[in-house]
């Protein structure tokens, strides 16, 4: 399976019983992320090490492992597509739309790739462009279930 997985997701690579490795390892075969989100790590990097329980060594060392697992795509390989997904949420209410362009390059990835996003945000299963898997939906689609 293939997916775009979004920072949230991200970040709990970086736990050391985390689903996301058994999950990249068994169901996911390729994941995507906007290169932005490697910037989202390092902003939030005190956040995750505290708890994480990581020292920086560690949290270098496994943002490396993290970075040949996902492939991060610049923006300019998906930007053409933010258009189209900001056009697709004219019906939410303005705080929705606010919270829905936080992920938009995501959704534009997504778009552009023509892949579900794995990510928990409720929020953002209530559009009707992009699929989003939570880790359950996931579990679902194994071809052990």
């Amino acid at each position: 399976m293939r997916l775009v997985v979004d920072s949230n997701v991200l970040f709990t690579s970086f736990w050391k019983d985390s689903i996301f490795h058994e999950l990249k390892g068994s169901i996911v075969s390729e994941l995507y992320s906007p290169e932005f989100a490697l910037e989202e790590i390092n902003r939030y990097s005190l956040h995750i090490l505290k708890k994480a329980k990581l020292s920086r060594k560690e949290f270098n060392s496994l943002k490396v492992e993290l970075a040949s697992k996902v492939i991060f795509v610049p923006f300019k390989e998906y930007s053409l597509f933010i258009k189209k997904i900001k056009d697709s949420i004219k019906e939410f209410s303005e705080d929705e739309k606010k919270e829905i362009l936080n992920d938009i390059d995501f959704l534009a990835l997504a778009y552009k790739l023509k892949l579900p996003i794995w990510s928990n945000d409720k929020l953002l299963k209530k559009q009707k462009i992009i699929d989003i898997l939570s880790i359950e939906d996931i579990i679902k689609l194994s071809p052990k279930n």
